[in-house]
């Protein structure tokens, strides 16, 4: 299997699309080992497809992109401009409120950026914010939406590594409003070093906040609708996605009557066009996950871990690193899909909660979505934005220490993180 990973990585380099740099890369495993019959890379690669909890997937990302063109979003926008547009690089802030208002509406970081970028990209520049800068907040902030439910990463990583997936749920809440006052500081400095003024100098009074809240209502409501109905057993998470996409159409056709014919056409269309990619990668990368399990890695990684240090700290610092550089090489579920039986086993044996270790995983490795080499938020808030990667890069430091203090408080507060998750579901 080393061989077929150094093929990957090498294929990685050359510049080869994931989905089938990984694919080729399982074959070549196949290949290598003639007592394994080739049968089993067929039912692998449609195995992974199949799971009743990877459904969340295609419905949450529709469920999204209806959202998107019902009007709810744009009442978010509103909403999030109202509490922040008499802090330092107003915008910025609203990026940032945005992507916490939108995580248990998008699920997806890559579709939140993207949609940020689109929605108030156009206005930063004309208030005179660099093109980077914009790219930059945009890109960053979409990282919020890795830990709000619903998350498509925790869903991934709680299918793939067995643990549940609403206790990821909740626990996700805690470190992404932490998240978002790091970067919410982190913007503000940002801003105030630019010279980006707020909108005005006094907040709202508590009357036009109140009123954004109640236009908002539809989207505000819908996490907790969706943590309550599965917390009580109405539904599953798979199930949940089926709810969103139900509770869109309704919002959109019902209450907000903005979704007609044309715009429910452009949501299928889009959402066929994501889970394209998304479908793809994860049938090829079961081909190479059995070769992982095949070859004892998860068993050889734990060992080679626990033998480094007996301290639980230095071994998530550890993952940390690795998973980070990772992430600057490699696509967030490839990562996941790979990565997580590898190492839930060894972080079990020092006694590390799967769901604190679940948080701290996919909020490092979605980070890779923003990071060069291979960085798809990066490269799509540069393309929408028409600046450099090079340029987003340069300004986008002081998120990526918001990002940093946000796992630190996670590896250090560990109760912190599972309070909430513990009071829902039971210790």
């Amino acid at each position: 299997m080393v061989s077929a990973i150094g093929f990957f990585m090498v294929f990685l380099f050359l510049g080869m699309p994931v989905a089938f740099a990984i694919g080729i890369s399982g074959a070549i495993f196949f290949f290598m080992t003639p007592d394994i019959p080739w049968t089993i890379l067929v039912q692998k690669s449609l195995s992974t497809t199949q799971s009743f909890t990877m459904l969340a997937i295609p419905l949450f990302i529709f469920a999204g992109n209806l959202m998107n063109n019902t009007g709810i979003t744009s009442r978010l926008v509103k909403l999030a401009n109202v509490l922040t547009g008499h802090m330092y690089g107003s915008i910025g802030q609203v990026s940032v409120v945005l992507s916490t208002l939108m995580g248990g509406v998008s699920g997806s970081a890559v579709a939140d950026a993207a949609m940020e970028c689109r929605i108030l990209g156009p206005e930063m520049t004309k208030r005179g914010y660099a093109p980077g800068w914009a790219a930059a907040v945009n890109c960053l902030s979409g990282l919020i939406v890795a830990t709000i439910p619903p998350s498509m990463g925790l869903i991934i990583f709680g299918t793939v590594g067995e643990v549940s997936i609403g206790r990821l749920f909740v626990a996700g809440f805690v470190p992404g409003i932490i998240m978002c006052i790091t970067m919410m500081i982190a913007t503000s400095w940002s801003a105030r070093h630019l010279g980006y003024k707020p909108d005005h100098d006094k907040p709202y009074p508590l009357s036009v906040i109140a009123k954004a809240c109640w236009e908002s209502i539809w989207a505000l409501m819908f996490p907790f609708i969706l943590i309550i109905l599965i917390r009580i057993g109405i539904m599953t998470p798979s199930e949940s996605g089926a709810f969103a996409i139900f509770y869109a159409l309704v919002v959109g056709v019902f209450i907000y009557k903005e979704l007609d014919m044309e715009k429910f056409k452009k949501c299928v269309f889009e959402s066929v066009k994501d889970l394209s990619v998304i479908t793809m990668i994860l049938a090829l990368s079961g081909i190479f996950s059995y070769g992982v399990v095949f070859d004892q890695l998860p068993q050889q990684a734990a060992d080679m871990l626990v033998g480094f240090t007996d301290s639980s700290v230095v071994l998530l610092f550890s993952i940390i690193i690795m998973l980070t550089i990772c992430g600057m090489f490699m696509e967030t579920t490839v990562i996941t899909l790979i990565v997580t039986p590898i190492l839930l086993p060894v972080v079990r044996q020092y006694g590390i909660d799967p769901v604190h270790f679940g948080i701290i995983m996919m909020t490092t490795v979605t980070m890779g979505c923003s990071t060069p080499p291979v960085g798809v938020a990066l490269y799509t808030c540069s393309s929408i934005m028409n600046c450099s990667v090079q340029e987003v890069t340069k300004y986008a430091w002081p998120w990526f220490v918001a990002i940093f203090v946000t796992l630190m408080i996670s590896v250090f507060c560990p109760k912190l993180i599972l309070f909430l998750p513990n009071l829902v579901y039971g210790v």
